[in-house]
């Protein structure tokens, strides 16, 4: 504890946002280039030292917050970094994309405002690539046995890194034509720009680990015939089985899930194409859900230029403080939250009818209505009730050109023919079933990640990446020295 009165003298000051005009311009990351590292020691100082860390049970990977946070305000970088990586295999991955539930079970959040710990982490594993600190971990020797990873988001490239490095060669499987799953074709680059990925790539090429893209597990390549080839596989294949919306006019054209409309924009960037062909350019867009998928989709649609964007939420909007009795600390709350896109909208005055920001609260699409051409022209909403029940004489429309249905997902998609070929068991809800120790019912066959929890953290995804890691090691030597900091039964602390 390098201050101990840092949190009573030194006041929450986070990463500054690139002012909107500016930043709706172009796909670089929101934030202000070079303006966290001035400013994080001093922030590192607020931590407490409060004895019993809460952050650590807020963080499903145990990440050592005290520690690095003592390290930074000392400026220790390379110490700082070992202690972020003995936990966290792509800490700049969770430090630009995760909540952060850590700063909700933070003891100074208690009355005050939290440690800015998902700054901190950033900042220590942006130092650790600049300063040389990541570099490759090959194993001393290998074990001579094989491992197939089946997906490439936070998951299975966790699992396939801790396997690597115990001495297993790993390949990892990916149906995309580039590596990185959702954080590939899902995050927006302003978000996460890419280059931090490909690092880690790089890095995990390095140390041994292969990767197989644009093969389909269960199409390209048969699932029973790759279960023959390698003494273990883990499938790590998300839940991308999104949500319908079963409303009269769905079958219009202009109305489109957002993971059909979000990885295009990402091509986009990628240089695979010069324009999106579900560009909203100069389309008045309305996205049905409030969630960070809705979210991605808001700040994308005003980077190509909308006419307007409205979002819409299920839910009442939320208080702005925690509500001590529903949701005490050190749960993480629903509390109203203004996101980088949600900032922009509001500043740039994306739906002028909106209650806050680009959002719409307690608000259901009960139709949709087009022209003559089968296209959606508007949507038809209703104000409702805690109980989701419509409430009368709330009835409002919303000229729509483009309508993106950010609904979520249930469990992964059984389209390639992966589960069903292994003939895996699920559960009622669509993930694949597993026991306590990550395994499916197919002999040598183990589920992590959204496939088995279902739709969650990037920190829960990589968790659970570490943690499948370990068990898979153990399957294959009788024991493992890998760490394993969750359970497949353990969940998000609530009430």
């Amino acid at each position: 504890m390098a201050d101990p009165k840092g949190f009573m003298t030194t006041p929450r000051q986070d990463w500054p946002r690139r002012p909107v005009e500016e930043r709706v311009r172009d796909w670089d990351e929101v934030y202000v280039p070079g303006a966290l590292l001035p400013i994080v020691s001093k922030q590192a100082d607020r931590c407490m030292d409060c004895g019993i860390p809460f952050c650590h049970d807020a963080c499903p990977l145990g990440n050592l917050i005290p520690e690095w946070n003592d390290l930074v305000s000392r400026e220790d970088w390379r110490a700082a970094a070992d202690r972020l990586h003995a936990t966290n295999n792509f800490p700049e991955f969770t430090g630009r994309l995760c909540p952060a539930p850590c700063e909700a079970g933070c003891v100074l959040a208690i009355n005050q405002p939290a440690v800015t710990i998902k700054n901190v982490e950033c900042a220590i594993a942006d130092r650790a690539w600049e300063d040389g600190f990541a570099q490759p971990r090959p194993p001393d020797r290998l074990s001579g046995r094989t491992v197939a990873v089946i997906g490439s988001g936070p998951t299975g490239l966790a699992a396939a890194q801790q396997l690597t490095r115990a001495g297993h060669t790993v390949a990892v499987y990916e149906k995309d034509d580039r590596i990185g799953g959702l954080m590939r074709y899902g995050i927006p680059a302003f978000k996460m720009e890419k280059h931090h990925l490909e690092r880690r790539i790089e890095q995990m090429r390095a140390e041994g680990t292969k990767f197989r893209t644009s093969t389909a597990v269960g199409r390209d390549v048969g699932a029973a015939e790759l279960r023959s080839r390698y003494d273990a596989v883990v499938i790590a294949t998300g839940a991308t089985a999104w949500r319908e919306l079963p409303v009269p006019g769905r079958e219009l054209g202009g109305i489109q899930q957002a993971m059909e409309y979000l990885p295009l924009a990402n091509r986009v960037g990628e240089g695979d194409l010069q324009a999106s062909p579900m560009s909203a350019a100069g389309k008045h867009v309305v996205i049905v859900g409030g969630g960070d998928t809705g979210a991605d989709c808001l700040g994308t649609a005003v980077r190509e230029g909308a006419a307007s964007v409205t979002q819409l939420d299920i839910y009442a909007q939320p208080c702005a403080e925690r509500d001590e009795d529903a949701e005490p600390w050190p749960t993480y709350p629903k509390i109203y939250r203004l996101s980088a896109a949600h900032e922009e909208a509001r500043d740039l005055e994306t739906a002028p009818a909106a209650d806050a920001d680009a959002r719409l609260f307690a608000a259901s699409t009960l139709r949709f209505t087009g022209d003559a051409d089968g296209h959606v022209r508007s949507l038809h909403l209703t104000e409702v009730d805690a109980g989701r029940r419509p409430l009368p004489g709330t009835g409002r429309e919303l000229s729509a050109d483009l309508v993106l249905l950010a609904l979520g997902f249930s469990g992964p998609d059984r389209g390639d023919g992966l589960i069903d070929q292994l003939g895996l068991a699920t559960e009622p809800r669509g993930t694949i079933t597993r026991d306590a120790g990550f395994a499916t019912n197919s002999p040598g066959v183990f589920a992590a990640g959204d496939a088995a929890r279902g739709q969650s953290l990037i920190v829960w995804a990589i968790a659970e990446g570490r943690a499948v890691a370990a068990a898979v090691d153990r399957y294959l030597t009788g024991s493992s020295r890998l760490p394993a900091p969750i359970s497949p039964y353990d969940r998000p602390m609530t009430v």
